[in-house]
């Protein structure tokens, strides 16, 4: 049995048997693609639903709108709060961070340790040494300048130690 069209294209002696058998498993391949495609289309559904779960679209928007405006403004205060954080330090440097104390007897024949200094320094060393000299006769208080760990006046041994405690920072 001939077809008139496959003779007209050049395929007048390929037998349509060939031809419905290709056709079958094409419609077969079409439909196999349909059904995944079904498949997929309805676990997206399932997630959209999911994802709006008693929401409408514009309540939706009204929370992104609300979420990006909230994002700019805790953009804006971490930005805000970093400059703060950056003055506090530059300030921080020339305040008292290390600070020493040394109790002595300034006079041997006393006996007690009632003579004192304080030493306080900033980050880069600078600072005072104030010192109290208690005697029978009374108490003296005097200040020395700290310049970079270093005093321009001669320190005495206690002020010395005190000095050296307050520069490794040890208490």
């Amino acid at each position: 049995m001939g077809s008139n069209l496959l003779e007209s294209i050049g395929l007048g002696n390929l037998d349509i048997a060939y031809v419905l058998i290709g056709m079958i498993i094409t419609i077969v391949v079409l439909a196999v693609l349909v059904i995944i495609q079904i498949v997929q289309n309805q676990k997206l559904k399932e997630r959209y639903e999911k994802f709006l779960q008693g929401k409408s679209a514009s309540s939706l928007e009204d929370q992104i709108t609300t979420i990006c405006a909230e994002h700019d403004a805790f953009r804006e205060l971490a930005e805000s709060n970093q400059k703060k954080i950056k003055e506090l330090f530059k300030k921080q440097k020339g305040c008292f961070q290390k600070v020493a104390v040394a109790k002595y007897d300034a006079f041997k024949e006393h006996g007690g340790k009632l003579s004192y200094c304080i030493v306080l320094l900033d980050e880069e060393n600078t600072g005072f040494i104030i010192n109290s000299v208690h005697n029978a006769g009374g108490c003296y208080s005097y200040t020395k300048r700290i310049k970079g760990g270093a005093s321009e006046i001669e320190l005495s041994v206690e002020e010395e130690k005190a000095l050296q405690h307050a520069i490794k920072n040890e208490r």
